[in-house]
């Protein structure tokens, strides 16, 4: 099943996803929490209803496939809702099944990719299926260039799917099968009001104080398809408790009255997002509903539809916001919030995958998980209800921690794209690149430093950073620098050993009395370590030296004493 995600991409990329074994099934969640307190309806104004769907998304890549082609990647499809009562009504699933269903309309945000991850790790670690749906019924602002944006985030992240994708576009049969059977029992019913109409009552209602849901004007008018231009909304059962035990915020729920007779399908046909998403998850027989706490108000009127269709609701976890370290809301002007940036940054997606696992769970006071222990020990009970810092702070460290870790082919692959962009071209594996890339992990936060920081092995010429050869190459220096050179140009043997020696001569010759100030090492070092880099930063100076060679050295010296002396 996991191959058809494959599948699905065989014409963007060829990445090869690794599979971590699901761990034993977990119990569900029976934590006893403080009710969630009744909210307004995010959709009161019912000629205001989007397509919402469960992440923001920006970024432009290649069309994606043809439905017809996934399917031929995925034999195993579910053939479609069948609409009869008794295959609505569905007993509590055997298999643990979480979806991912994010809209097309921009970049993968990470807020989205979080809610991936937690869904596609709950699913692994109960031997289950992740499933991947496209929500981009929004047909204005739904592209395919955003579709494989959001699924080469995915794929970047190594979160692999195993059904799908599903387009909700590609699905309309079922959502208008779904709204006549609710019209043939009487759970829905066809709504003339226009929207002049609507807000004119919406607006005395408001004005004499009250909150304003339909007033079931057409609630009982039995308009039949000859009552022209139309919507379709829910009838509500009163005698239907709209509750449900959130596996993160415990016992929640909203008032019936304060829910209303809302629109499920618009007056061209098409079906606004509370159906479309409740159709989709019966169908594709989903368990748990993980996605965002700003979804905890649609929960409600989605589990009256779930009741009008004769379906057992899955169990929903919401999980909290993603807030700057301002404790605000991430804003796509303000903040990083586009998994790609961080791809582009040269972040590792195994510490980009890590640093979004700890926003909003935890696991004692262990930091760093790898793709194996977060299919191990990923649960919901572990997941807060406070919203969750994205501390960028955090994730250079985390950064380093893995490219420290990663084993030499790993690393020079992943070094490739950034090579290319910073030298138009692919460089070979060779000894000497892999020895400064081995001295430049514990310097490194990002694949694109440890790329900047290592192309002076790679040139044969370089130019000196303005800054540090202001600060660094003095007249003052002049003299020890001079003597330096000429002492390495008599050199024999060019190793960290000999390099060493012959610098700590030249520190004592100029540490004597009578000298202006104690020459100390740093103040030597540094204007070493930018002659022979062109920055301040470097690994140890005596690797380095050994590394670039005599007469490179010998060169980069004789440079640098030339601008010493001159000024450039």
């Amino acid at each position: 099943m996991r191959m058809q995600a494959s599948c699905a991409l065989a014409k963007y990329r060829a990445h090869s996803l690794r599979e971590a074994p699901p761990s034993e099934k977990r119990k569900r969640s029976t934590r006893n929490h403080a009710a969630f307190p009744d909210g307004e309806s995010a959709f009161s104004d019912d000629f205001a209803q989007a397509n919402r769907s469960e992440t923001p998304s920006e970024i432009s890549k290649d069309a994606l496939p043809r439905q017809d082609e996934i399917r031929a990647c995925s034999p195993s499809r579910s053939k479609g809702l069948v609409i009869d009562s008794a295959a609505m009504t569905t007993a509590p699933a055997r298999n643990i099944r979480t979806r991912f269903a994010p809209s097309p309309t921009g970049f993968l945000h990470i807020g989205g990719a979080r809610t991936a991850l937690f869904s596609w790790a709950f699913a692994r670690r109960h031997g289950g299926t992740f499933v991947l749906r496209i929500e981009d019924t929004d047909q204005e602002r739904s592209t395919r260039e955003s579709e494989a944006a959001v699924l080469d985030g995915l794929q970047w992240l190594e979160l692999d799917w195993d059904e799908g994708p599903f387009r909700q576009s590609e699905r309309g049969d079922l959502y208008r099968a779904a709204v006549e059977k609710l019209l043939a029992t009487g759970r829905a019913y066809r709504c003339i009001c226009t929207k002049e109409e609507l807000e004119e009552r919406k607006q005395r209602t408001i004005e004499a104080g009250q909150k304003w849901t339909y007033d079931g004007k057409c609630r009982n008018a039995n308009h039949g398809p000859s009552a022209g231009t139309s919507t379709v909304r829910l009838r509500l059962d009163e005698a239907t408790p709209l509750t449900w035990n959130d596996l993160v915020f415990g016992p929640s729920g909203q008032a019936t009255e304060e829910v209303g007779d809302r629109i499920i399908q618009r007056s061209d046909g098409s079906p606004l997002y509370h159906l479309a998403v409740v159709v989709d998850d019966i169908e594709m027989r989903i368990t748990h509903v993980i996605r965002g706490v700003d979804h905890q108000v649609n929960t409600a009127f989605q589990l009256a539809l779930y009741h009008a269709l004769g379906a057992t609701p899955p169990e929903f976890a919401h999980v909290p916001l993603i807030v700057g370290t301002d404790g605000k809301k991430l804003s796509k002007r303000r903040d990083p919030v586009s998994v790609q940036h961080y791809r582009d940054a040269g972040y590792l997606p195994a510490a980009t995958r890590n640093w979004l696992l700890r926003l909003g769970w935890s696991h004692g006071d262990q930091e760093i998980f790898s793709r194996h222990e977060i299919v191990q020990l990923f649960d919901l009970e572990s997941i807060s209800r406070s919203p969750a810092q994205a501390d960028l702070g955090k994730l250079p460290w985390l950064s380093q921690q893995y490219l420290k870790a990663l084993p030499m082919p790993e690393l020079f692959q992943a070094l490739q794209p950034f090579y290319r962009r910073s030298l138009g071209r692919e460089l070979p594996r060779t000894h000497d690149l892999e020895k400064i890339l081995d001295l430049l992990r514990d310097r490194s936060h990002t694949l694109a430093e440890m790329v900047e920081m290592s192309l002076f092995v790679v040139h044969d010429n370089i130019s000196f950073e303005p800054k540090a050869a202001q600060k660094y190459f003095t007249r003052e220096i002049e003299a020890p620098f001079a003597a330096l050179r000429d002492r390495y140009a008599a050199l024999e043997s060019w190793d960290i050993a000999s390099l060493e020696r012959e610098f700590e001569v030249v520190l004592a010759e100029n540490a004597g009395e009578g000298k202006a100030a104690k020459l100390g090492k740093g103040k030597l070092a540094q204007p070493i370590r930018v002659a022979i880099t062109g920055t301040d930063k470097s690994p140890g100076i005596f690797e380095t030296l050994e590394l670039l060679g005599q007469e490179r050295s010998l060169h980069r010296m004789a440079e640098a004493l030339h601008f010493i002396r001159h000024g450039s």
